[in-house]
């Protein structure tokens, strides 16, 4: 019998910067970036964080089943600045 289960995990590397809401009560996502290192998003989102509108930024990774379609929970690689609890991520 020929063993067909491979890996179907992907990972994904992220940066996702933050701005005020237009109200001024809150945060909302400007940028979703997404890119094949860990470096690259992370050295994004200390990028991000230096332009005038944005409050924060986070670098954060993810492991996608691609059989289901189901994403882990976040693993943060940095957050800066103004960002949301983790409880309401």
């Amino acid at each position: 019998m020929v063993d067909n289960l491979k890996s179907t995990e992907k990972t994904h590397y992220i940066c996702q910067t933050y701005v005020e809401k237009t109200a001024g009560n809150g945060l909302q996502v400007d940028k979703q970036l997404q890119y094949s290192s860990q470096v690259q998003a992370q050295d994004r989102a200390e990028r991000e964080f230096q332009r005038e509108a944005c409050i924060g930024a986070d670098a954060y990774m993810v492991t996608e089943d691609t059989g289901s379609g189901e994403v882990s929970a976040p693993t943060f690689l940095v957050r800066l600045g103004t960002v949301p609890d983790l409880e309401g991520i």
